[in-house]
C-alpha cells in the first residue's frame, strides 16, 4: 500500500495540549523524557516554569486505582464510526490525530476525540499492577473540559481494529496519512463500558489538571506482536504512579 510520510513541523496548540506539548507548540518548552535523568518525571518540574503543576499539584495523573467508590455513573455513549487518521510519533509517542466527528457523551457533556495515543506499561495501575499498555482517547467538549477514556491493553490475540496502526508506525518525529486507511474507532472500545472515574491531569509536561478520567474497567487485548512493535519505539514511556491526595475515585455499576 502507497503512502506519503512528511516530517512533522507545525501542530496545532489545541491538539498537542491535549497531549501534553502545549509549551511546546509556543516554540520554547525544555525537552523531556522518560528516563531517570535530569530531565526525567522526577525533574520535570524543574525545566520550565510552565510545568511546576507536575510538582505542585495536588490532582496529578495516573493514579493506582483502589478503593473505588460503587456510584451511579451516567454510562458512556459512543458515536465512534469509521474515521481516516493521521499517526504521528512525537517522539515521546504515537498519537492517532483524527477529524472531527467522534463524540462520546456522558450524561449531559458531549466530548469530540481528537486524538489517542499509547503508553508502555500502562500508566494507570488498577490495585498496584499495570497492564502491558494502554491507550489514552483524549477528547474536549463545547466548554473547553477535556476528558480523556483509558482503555487498558494485555497481551493476547492480534487485536485487528489496531492492526493498521500497529503495521504503520512512525518514526520520531514523522506524521504518515496511508494512503485508503480508515480506522474503524468504535470497533476498539472493549465490550463492557463500565468505568473507573476520578479529577486528574494530563500525564505528560505540563501536567495541567482539570482533566476528568474515565478508565474503562476491562482490558483488551493486543497481540504480542504489536505490543512488541510499539515498544521498539517507546520501550517505557509511564509517568509514575502520583499521590490520590484524598481524590474519590467513583466505579460504574
Amino acid at each position: 500500500m502507497s503512502f506519503a510520510i512528511n516530517f512533522l513541523k507545525v501542530f496545532s496548540v489545541a491538539t498537542l495540549a491535549l497531549a501534553g506539548f502545549a509549551a511546546q507548540a509556543q516554540g520554547h518548552a525544555a525537552h523531556w523524557n522518560y528516563e531517570r535523568s535530569h530531565e526525567g518525571p522526577a525533574h520535570w518540574a524543574e525545566l520550565d516554569h510552565a510545568f511546576e503543576s507536575c510538582a505542585k499539584g495536588m490532582n496529578q495523573s495516573p493514579i493506582d486505582i483502589r478503593n473505588a467508590v460503587k456510584a451511579d455513573l451516567p454510562a458512556l455513549q459512543f458515536n465512534y464510526g469509521e474515521a481516516v487518521p493521521t499517526l504521528v510519533n512525537s517522539g515521546h509517542t504515537v498519537q492517532i490525530n483524527l477529524p472531527a466527528g467522534q463524540t462520546v457523551t456522558v450524561g449531559d457533556k458531549t466530548y469530540e476525540l481528537l486524538q489517542f495515543h499509547f503508553h508502555t506499561p500502562s500508566e494507570e495501575a488498577l490495585n498496584g499492577k499495570r497492564t502491558a499498555m494502554v491507550g489514552h482517547f483524549v477528547h474536549k467538549n463545547a466548554a473547553g473540559e477535556f476528558g480523556v477514556i483509558a482503555i487498558l491493553m494485555q497481551p493476547g490475540k492480534t487485536n485487528a481494529a489496531f492492526a493498521p496502526v500497529f503495521a504503520h508506525l512512525p518514526r520520531k518525529a514523522e506524521s504518515i496519512n496511508v494512503e485508503g486507511l480508515k480506522l474503524n474507532l468504535a470497533a476498539m472500545l472493549p465490550i463492557d463500558r463500565t468505568y473507573y472515574a476520578f479529577e486528574g491531569s494530563l500525564t505528560t509536561p505540563p501536567c495541567s489538571e482539570g482533566v476528568h478520567w474515565m478508565v474503562m474497567k476491562q482490558p483488551i487485548a493486543l497481540g504480542a506482536e504489536q505490543i512488541k512493535a510499539f515498544r521498539r519505539l517507546f520501550n517505557a514511556n509511564a509517568r509514575p504512579i502520583q499521590a490520590q491526595n484524598g481524590r474519590v475515585i467513583k466505579e460504574s455499576m
